[in-house]
């Protein structure tokens, strides 16, 4: 599985518009619209998770700089956390 970062989304985007998106490039395993721990509203980024490298490099080819929601989306593969010692 691959795991792609789309980022500068509307506050208002839903998982199914980003999984119908995504789906024109392949299959489509999650969708993880991250939100505030706080108050609960979108943060304007989510992962979505692709099958394989060959599906996610056209989703990306295809997506990163197109428009949803009058915003310019920023598609790439996701990079791993950063490990923070624990305190």
């Amino acid at each position: 599985m691959k795991s792609l970062f789309v980022g500068n989304l509307d506050s208002e985007t839903t998982q199914e518009e980003l999984r119908q998106l995504f789906e024109a490039y392949g299959q489509v395993m999650q969708i993880h619209i991250i939100r505030d721990r706080d108050s609960g509203l979108p943060r304007g980024f989510a992962f979505v998770e692709m099958t394989n490298a060959a599906e996610a490099e056209k989703a990306i080819k295809a997506l990163n700089g197109s428009f949803l929601r009058d915003r310019t989306l920023s598609v790439s593969y996701a990079r791993p956390r950063p490990e923070h010692p624990a305190a």
